[in-house]
């Protein structure tokens, strides 16, 4: 061997020694003492509590104080007092009327209203089918004179057949079907009739309100049974509406009608809340921010915007109806931290007060004692090992610092913190966050070869914000690479503008968000090889890894796709309709891998789960066959008996590994 070969192979990893490191480094990390947990055991009178600390002291902490002292062991805590149950939304559905006097039963898909004394039965409707029937649980109006039944009008559901090849109980090849609605396909419709018990009469209820269903629920009547309201979402998610309808006239309006030229993200940004018959909560992203509202719910008007400001709630924690206070969870309401950090606070419902009852710079988490005076507030960052505090409820001050983890363990057994690293992003103006995971064995004057792990799904934000002891990134960085991880645009948990960007768009996947923050990161990081970037994801991180080498070869080396929904016309309904629209456009052929599968740049290893029943395999093979036509080489891992995410178990990861080392490396798995 000569000398210059000796020298290149030194500055190259993917050795037997990095692999056995990267398998070794989360045994070897676990338990250093970086964590703080606390577990209170609150007094009876919630005056004070005792908590253990890692090296088995007990501590009892004053509440009001803060002070603290050493004790004995305190001995099992006393059971903590039962909450009661929340309120009901409304009535369920029942066959009996609240009063007792009348029965709905089912005949041959037909209602029919049975009295009580005189046990006289009335056919109410003739026209039900067994595909267009009714339903016998019925929502009874408090008087007991009205009810409300929901009509299902069925549909041929679409069948996905999967191939098991390798039946653990038999030699022959298994078939399993699964019921699998993919964007496009006819849904059922469920519809509500209103009825008059008295009278033994159906009451008409136009249905120009909600002409299109997605979905139709929550049906609840008002305490004067004078009106039934029930949310409506539209199908293609570009309306959702509270309608109400008169009991005696069957009138149908709308009390809040939300209506977006985009989406409305009903899955992750949906909160209601009646407040008695006359008021109700309502969360909107109408300003841009997503934040709630008072509505008049006799007037159908907006009372006040109760939160506003350029931050997001994430969720609502309680409303206390007697206080008029709502407390909620919340990004970016702290100016200067990092946006995706949560937070907690309090506020008025007519939008004054607000409280913050958290401030670390971290993201938290934290735990109310019994009574409520008091919050435990646990916080931390990447790179920051766990605060806990005692602070305040009613002005969110702090108390006193309970315990701050320590990571003095953790760095003597080889830990690195991932880096936190903010750019701009394609407009020039948005911060785009990310981390960036070194090797523990890490040397600055080395080029590294650098890999994405890329999950885009607009339904959240991704790039971890809390402490932990290990990363799994970090596995696949001491192998040799630098590993980055980035929430683009498209993702959730910023304003609405830069959701919308996912928007009929979900091929983008922020690669214009992310390449230049690589290269804004590799400007001062002389060490981050951008010559040699890989990417790696699965599900709809697996079409995001492809879609890499598709529209971005230019940037991208090699990708490693596992399980991707390549065609969003191939995956199911709900999450593909949601940011891809209804009807099917032309945009979802557009962005198909598998229709842009000729423009492939670079190496490639797709895996696959032979039983895979989140997203059907076939969407995968779609790609095979098209990457086939067009003469393009590329790996192929299909895995027998396996399901969905088959690719971040042991073996796919072992093979995901080994094919960066081999191709960004450019040396053989797990030499000596």
């Amino acid at each position: 061997m000569t000398a210059v070969l000796a020298i290149a192979l030194a500055l190259v990893q993917g050795t037997k020694a990095d692999y056995d490191r990267a398998a070794e480094l989360p045994r070897s990390l676990r338990g250093k003492g970086s964590n703080v947990e606390i577990k209170p055991a609150w007094s009876a009178d919630g005056n004070s509590f005792t908590y253990k600390r890692a090296n088995g002291e007990f501590v009892q902490v004053d509440a009001e104080t803060g002070a603290k002292r050493i004790v004995a062991d305190p001995g099992k805590p006393p059971d903590p007092p039962k909450k009661a149950p929340p309120p009901a939304e409304s009535p369920r559905s029942s066959e009996q009327s609240p009063d007792g006097r009348w029965t709905v039963a089912l005949k041959e898909n037909n209602l029919a209203l049975k009295s009580k004394e005189g046990g006289e039965e009335t056919a109410l409707t003739k026209d039900g089918t067994a595909d267009d029937g009714y339903s016998p649980r019925v929502f009874w109006s408090p008087d007991s004179k009205h009810f409300v039944a929901m009509r299902t009008r069925k549909v041929e559901e679409r069948v996905v057949t999967l191939v098991e090849s390798s039946p653990k109980n038999q030699l022959q090849p298994n078939v399993q079907t699964m019921r699998y609605a993919k964007p496009g396909d006819p849904l059922a419709v469920v519809k509500p009739h209103l009825f008059d018990a008295e009278k033994r009469a159906e009451i008409a209820v136009s249905d120009a309100l909600f002409p299109t269903q997605w979905s139709l629920d929550h049906v609840r009547w008002d305490r004067d049974s004078k009106r039934f309201t029930f949310l409506y979402n539209q199908r293609g998610h570009q309306a959702l509406r509270i309608v109400a309808v008169a009991a005696e006239s069957g009138e149908a309006r709308a009390i809040v009608n939300e209506e977006s030229k985009t989406f409305i993200d009903y899955a992750h940004k949906q909160f209601t809340r009646w407040l008695g018959d006359d008021e109700l909560l309502w969360m909107s992203e109408r300003d841009g921010w997503c934040h709630l509202y008072l509505y008049d719910a006799r007037t159908g008007t907006v009372k006040n915007q109760v939160t506003k400001g350029e931050w997001v709630v994430r969720g609502v924690d309680r409303v206390d109806e007697a206080k008029r206070e709502i407390w909620f969870h919340a990004g970016g309401i702290i100016p200067g931290q990092d946006p995706y950090h949560v937070h907690f606070a309090r506020i008025n419902l007519d939008g004054t007060g607000l409280a913050l009852l958290t401030e670390g710079d971290g993201t938290h988490s934290i735990e109310y004692s019994p009574d409520g005076r008091y919050l435990i507030d646990t916080y931390s960052r990447v790179d920051l090992a766990p605060v806990t505090e005692l602070r305040r409820v009613s002005d969110g001050k702090l108390i006193c610092a309970l315990e701050r983890g320590d990571l003095a363990a953790l760095v003597a057994a080889g830990w690195k913190a991932p880096e936190r690293f903010v750019s701009k992003g394609r407009d020039g103006t948005t911060d785009i966050h990310g981390v960036i995971h070194r090797p523990t064995n890490f040397d600055a004057s080395k080029k590294y070869p650098v890999i994405e792990s890329i999950y885009a799904g607009p339904q959240g934000s991704f790039v971890p914000k809390s402490f932990r002891e290990f990363h799994p990134a970090q596995a696949l960085a001491e192998l040799g690479f630098v590993v980055v991880q980035i929430d683009g645009m498209g993702t959730s948990n910023r304003s609405k503008a830069f959701h919308d960007v996912c928007w009929h768009n979900l091929g983008d996947s922020g690669f214009p968000d992310r390449i230049p923050w690589m290269k804004a990161a590799a400007a001062t990081r002389p060490f981050m090889d951008l010559a040699r970037v890989g990417i790696f994801g699965g599900s709809a991180g697996g079409q995001s890894a492809l879609r890499a080498l598709l529209a971005h070869g230019d940037f991208y080396n090699a990708a490693v796709a596992d399980c991707g929904c390549h065609d969003n016309r191939m995956d199911k309904v709900w999450w593909n309709e949601l940011w891809m629209g209804w009807p099917i456009g032309p945009h979802y052929a557009e962005q198909s891998n598998v229709t842009q599968a000729h423009k492939l740049q670079g190496k490639l290893l797709l895996i696959v789960a032979e039983l895979d029943k989140n997203v059907d395999p076939s969407s995968t093979m779609q790609v095979v066959n098209a990457l086939i036509k067009a003469d393009k080489d590329f790996d192929l891992l299909v895995v027998p008996g396996a399901g969905h995410g088959i690719g971040g178990g042991p073996y796919g990861t072992r093979r995901r590994n080994d094919f960066f080392v081999r191709n960004l490396l450019g040396v053989e798995p797990r030499r000596p």
